[in-house]
């Protein structure tokens, strides 16, 4: 599996020949939306459904080709031989907006993504995500999950692999803590890389951690 960030949450992730794009970053952060072709877009927050979200969007760099798969909300889902399963938050954040939580599963690897995660008070949710390899978390603080609240998350969920995401990099134009306050709460170290090429074998058993920088 191979993963590269954007910031905020936004992830290209690519396994089995298949590409997703989880939370295009917006042009209001302040950061360059990425251009690349994309089979699925998983975007984990949104506003109520309307007859036009449920219409199919394209990320794809090249006019003319098909539009990518896009999911927005809780439910089971496949495509590509890819398993997405989501949660919606209904115990966290305001009432405006939808915010979910996913678990894609690959024939190799299981991916936690709790994308725009605030407050985190569903533990029956936590036990139907199960067992992940890999948990992307937000670890900038407000206005998502505060840092220590993430990594006692963390601990709870155990996964092999944390990636974190929702923190201060040059550009971004609200206000947000970088990540070391997170290391600093999990109690680990990290040297930035630019991307993540990961295979299951290659995961230890004691918990790392990966920051990854734009």
């Amino acid at each position: 599996m191979l993963i590269n960030w954007y910031g905020e949450g936004c992830f290209k992730i690519v396994e089995n020949g298949v590409t997703i794009m989880t939370d295009p970053v917006e042009s209001y952060t302040g950061l360059s939306a990425p251009r690349f072709k994309t089979d699925i877009i998983l975007k984990t927050i949104m506003n109520p459904l309307t007859p036009e979200d449920e219409k199919p969007v394209s990320a794809n760099a090249v006019s003319g080709e098909e539009a990518a798969m896009m999911i927005a909300g809780p439910g089971e889902y496949e495509a590509k031989g890819i398993q997405i399963l989501g949660w919606p938050l209904t115990k966290s954040g305001d009432k405006d907006v939808l915010r979910s939580i996913f678990k894609i599963k690959t024939d190799d690897l299981s991916v936690g993504l709790l994308g725009h995660l605030a407050d985190f008070n569903d533990p029956e949710i936590l036990e139907e995500l199960g067992e992940v390899d890999i948990l992307i978390v937000p670890a900038g603080g407000a206005p998502y999950i505060a840092q220590d609240a993430a990594a006692k998350l963390i601990r709870q969920i155990a996964p092999k692999l944390v990636i974190p995401c929702f923190f201060k990099v040059p550009g971004l134009k609200r206000k947000s803590d970088d990540a070391t306050e997170f290391l600093k709460q999990l109690g680990m170290k990290s040297v930035p890389t630019e991307k993540i090429s990961i295979k299951k074998k290659e995961l230890g058993e004691k918990m790392q951690v990966a920051v990854l920088t734009l």
